[in-house]
Parts: structure tokens; C-alpha cells; sequence
């Protein structure tokens, strides 16, 4: 929705932009207020996905006070659990073709040829953010900010933990379980 917003060059997209290029964070009211925005619209109306929003707890009391305003609430948050290393393995082991975008792993799904792209035999890349040290950072954040976004919601009874370890085709049969319930 922030993406879209900016995109569009709505007013308040124009805002965020403005905070981006100056190389700070959205504000948490701005980006509600982008989702409020945001849920008007008529491809909102029978419910949406935030995908990496809220991360604080001060961001999801911001945006429960706004939902409550338009007389919705927040009905699930599914929490994607799994291992710090196993994530790792999974973010460092991440190879990808820059000009089609093919992706590759290590482990999982090797290009035939280490370090080239199965079809064109170009150089793959690892994005700046797929390496050991950025993530272990990230994972810093999630633990100290995120993660007592999960007891906030566990508290409203709406949180579904999954098994992200599993095959990502069990994970998404189990994302569709719960969100079918």
C-alpha cells in the first residue's frame, strides 16, 4: 500500500516519498494513514493483507485505534515461526539472475552451473541484503520490535502461528487453512 501510494503520487504518497529520499522512515501516523486510505477502495472491501506492517507495538495501537474508527479490526495475524538459522540457510543461500529475476538457492535450488544463470550462463548476484551480518541485524530488530507485536495480537486471541520450516507448499496450505477459518 506504501509502494502504491508513492507510485500513484497520491498526496500522502507524495509525503512518504518526500521522507524516503531524505533517507528516514515513514512516519507510523503517515503510514496509517496511507492504509486508511488504502482500505477505501473498493478492491479493500471484502478485507485485505499487510504484509510487514505493524512491527511495533505502537504501530499496531495505531492502527487498531484507526480500524476501530471504521468499525473493523484486525481478525488475523499469522505468525510465520521459524528458526533463526534455519532462516539463514534459507536468506544467505539466495542467488539471483539481475536482468529476469530468476532465483536460485544453494541448497534448494542450484543453478546447474554454481554462480550462473541456468539459461544465459551470466554471472548470478546475492542481493546486499541476503548476507549473514545484514541479517543478523534484521533478526535483532524482529526480536526487540516485532515480535511483542505477536503477544499484543496473542492477547486479542487472533494470531496463527505456522510452521515455516515446513516446504513452502505446506506452509501455503496452511496459510489458506486458517485463513479460510
Amino acid at each position: 500500500m506504501l509502494r502504491a501510494a508513492v507510485a500513484a503520487k497520491t498526496p500522502l504518497g507524495v509525503q512518504a516519498k518526500e521522507a524516503m529520499d531524505k533517507g528516514e522512515l515513514v512516519s507510523d501516523d503517515l503510514v496509517v494513514r496511507i492504509i486508511d486510505e488504502a482500505i477505501k477502495k473498493p478492491s479493500c472491501q471484502k478485507g485485505f493483507i499487510l504484509d510487514g506492517f505493524p512491527r511495533t507495538v505502537t504501530q499496531a495501537e495505531k492502527l487498531d485505534e484507526m480500524l476501530e474508527k471504521r468499525g473493523v479490526k484486525v481478525d488475523k495475524v499469522l505468525n510465520f515461526a521459524i528458526d533463526d538459522s534455519v532462516l539463514e540457510e534459507r536468506i544467505t543461500g539466495r542467488w539471483i539472475h539481475p536482468s529476469s529475476g530468476r532465483t536460485y538457492h544453494t541448497k534448494y535450488a542450484p543453478p546447474k552451473v554454481p554462480g550462473k544463470d541456468d539459461f544465459t550462463g551470466e554471472l548470478l548476484i546475492q542481493r546486499k541484503d541476503d548476507t549473514a551480518a545484514v541479517l543478523k541485524s534484521r533478526l535483532e530488530a524482529f526480536h526487540r520490535q516485532t515480535e511483542p507485536v505477536i503477544d499484543y495480537y496473542s492477547k486479542k486471541n487472533v494470531v496463527a502461528n505456522l510452521h515455516a520450516e515446513k516446504p513452502a507448499k505446506e506452509v501455503t496450505e496452511e496459510v489458506k487453512k486458517v485463513l479460510s477459518s
